[in-house]
């Protein structure tokens, strides 16, 4: 009994070691990704470049649905031209594929869209089902400042500094805009208050939860300002995201 107690603590003890062993690296985190983090934008037949670049956005599930802001690929009221929505896939050799998609579901106002992406399955990310911890060490991935740099994925790291709510009641009269109004029918929920300086073009691009690899929110400028992009003129140094229990409860 001795004996065969103690062979199974060894073999217990060797699997442990051997998942500590195991625990992804941030480089081969970002390597795995970098194929399922796309950029989402407009494709013009007339436009002159073609594809026009408006956020970030990953693949999940089945390799052929992507998620990203409802505000990355709204369509601006002043833009009557006939554009298409589309996405930029990124190949190991450096280069970028344009896929063409459709808008599947959406939830604009936790500012949530979800695209069917046309053509061959591309990799997907995994979606944690778990909420993350206050605490816990994340990176977050996307395409700061669009073109302006270059079309390169993006790595920064940071922490999830709290689990908060967006308050449903205003203040004052005058604060009960049509936003205020819509989130005191439907109530609050939570977010993520990321310690991590996200930019414009990061809109739409996951957070990752560096112990697990997996998927724990969507970056979301539009709850940090009005503006929702103007971080990139008054950065903060502090981010926000939508947990992933909201992605998939969109998807379900």
């Amino acid at each position: 009994m001795k004996r065969r107690a103690f062979c199974t603590l060894a073999a217990a003890l060797a699997t442990a070691a051997g998942g500590a062993a195991a625990e992804e690296s941030l480089p081969d985190l970002i390597a795995r990704a970098k194929p399922a983090v796309v950029l989402v934008g407009t494709y013009g037949a007339l436009d002159s470049p073609k594809f026009s670049f408006r956020g970030t956005g990953f693949v999940v599930g089945d390799g052929l649905t992507v998620v990203t802001n409802a505000h990355v690929i709204a369509q601006p009221a002043d833009d009557t031209a006939q554009r298409s929505l589309a996405i930029q896939v990124w190949s190991a050799g450096g280069g970028w594929t344009l896929r063409q998609v459709k808008q599947m579901s959406g939830d604009p106002f936790r500012d949530l869209a979800v695209l069917r992406v046309e053509g061959d399955r591309l990799p997907a990310l995994t979606l944690a089902t778990t909420p993350v911890r206050e605490g816990a060490a994340i990176a977050l991935m996307g395409f700061p400042l669009g073109g302006a740099l270059g079309f390169s994925h993006v790595t920064h790291r940071g922490i999830v500094a709290a689990r908060t709510a967006i308050a449903s009641a205003a203040s004052n009269f005058q604060a009960l805009n049509a936003r205020a109004l819509r989130q005191l029918r439907e109530g609050s929920f939570d977010i993520l208050q990321l310690d991590a300086t996200a930019y414009r073009g990061n809109s739409g691009g996951p957070v990752f939860d560096l112990a697990s690899g997996e998927v724990v929110g969507v970056v979301s400028m539009s709850l940090a300002k009005d503006t929702k992009e103007s971080a990139l003129n008054s950065a903060s140094g502090i981010s926000y995201a939508i947990p992933a229990a909201d992605v998939l409860r969109l998807l379900r």
